[in-house]
């Protein structure tokens, strides 16, 4: 084996100590978070950590060195000549405000869920098992809700559904939705909320989330035309349903066809199925990218060792990208298949029999 290249071994040592700043930084977001130190600074004043301590009860002496930390990675701004911080209008929107499109914390408790599962899932790994999604630690059935209603509100009433043929209008008259693997049900609230004479049935197999997704609804006063069940992607009634929507989950299912297939026996026959995948290429080499990078990692200990805990584990992975999706479409016996809209995020389909 020949010597390393200092300066590629001196980038690539770079590029490690950076993301292990990453790591770190994002433990102390889950923290922060959870102590409510990003709402308490969201005013956008200047604190001290005396003064932060007065607001949220937590010790001046942690909260210098988390603060500095915070600083370090640009995450709120440090005043030298004043010895104090604040956070700006951007970065409160990012860390304080979850009604933001651009909240973020839910996607480190996503990253905790990684970090405690890991000696499972790899004990699944060596095993050739799968593991399955709620076999995972609360903080990520969490994480995904938090972090995901963030883009579902950013895009999925202005942009998505008006993307599709027709769609907007029959919703705004009322129309019958299934949100099939609704989790929490953020996307199936939003929906709630903009279509008041519409009817919408979320569906998940994990019970738990089940019954957070009930919480939401009826804290969103929503919960009159909302009712979540749990059923899982095959079994979940057919009620002829006008639009039936599958946000980022159907590269999670064991049988993504077997899910197709049934999509289309629950449709009225000029329904719609609105298919929402992660941003993929199709070929690995044009998804080696940052968003690539987190899609695979998440692929990796998070929807494939789902897939595989399922019959049939076709385990599509994150990044199956649209020509593999368009295969699973056909192959469930749908005979139109366009995308519709994306993101830098998203990949959003239409398909129809």
């Amino acid at each position: 084996m020949r010597e390393p290249d200092q300066g590629r071994l001196d980038q690539l040592l770079g590029t490690l100590v950076a993301d292990y700043g990453a790591c770190v930084s994002g433990v102390l977001v889950v923290l922060g978070d959870r102590l409510g130190l990003y709402k308490a600074m969201a005013d956008g004043e200047r604190w001290t950590a005396e003064r932060l301590a007065q607001a949220t009860g937590v010790p001046a002496r942690y909260l210098q060195e988390w603060l500095s930390a915070q600083a370090a990675a640009g995450y709120v701004d440090y005043d030298a000549a004043e010895a104090c911080f604040r956070l700006t209008p951007e970065q409160a929107a990012v860390f304080a405000d979850e009604g933001s499109p651009a909240f973020f914390p839910g996607a480190f408790e996503v990253a905790q869920a990684m970090w405690t599962d890991e000696p499972r899932v790899a004990e699944a790994f060596k095993a050739g098992r799968g593991f399955g999604w709620h076999e995972h630690c609360a903080c990520l059935f969490q994480g995904v809700e938090r972090f995901f209603r963030s883009g579902y509100k950013a895009y999925l009433v202005g942009e998505w559904l008006p993307a599709l043929d027709g769609m907007q209008g029959r919703l705004e008259k009322g129309a019958v939705v299934a949100d099939v693997g609704c989790g929490h049900g953020a996307s199936t609230v939003l929906m709630a909320e903009a279509f008041p004479r519409s009817r919408f049935h979320g569906f998940d197999y994990h019970a738990p989330s089940i019954d957070r997704a009930r919480a939401i609804a009826k804290a969103a006063g929503v919960d009159d035309r909302v009712t979540f069940e749990t059923a899982s992607a095959t079994d979940y009634p057919a009620e002829r349903y006008d639009l039936i929507a599958m946000f980022d989950c159907l590269h999670d299912m064991g049988d993504p066809v077997g899910a197709g297939r049934h999509v289309r026996e629950a449709l009225a026959d000029d329904g719609i199925w609105m298919i929402v995948e992660p941003f993929a290429h199709d070929a690995l080499e044009d998804n080696l990218n940052p968003v690539g990078r987190i899609y695979y990692g998440a692929s990796t200990l998070l929807c494939t060792p789902a897939s595989l805990a399922q019959e049939v584990g076709a385990a599509l992975g994150a990044q199956a990208g649209e020509a593999r999706l368009r295969r699973v479409a056909e192959e469930a016996g749908f005979t139109r298949f366009r995308r519709a809209a994306e993101t830098p995020f998203n990949l959003v389909f239409e398909a129809r029999a």
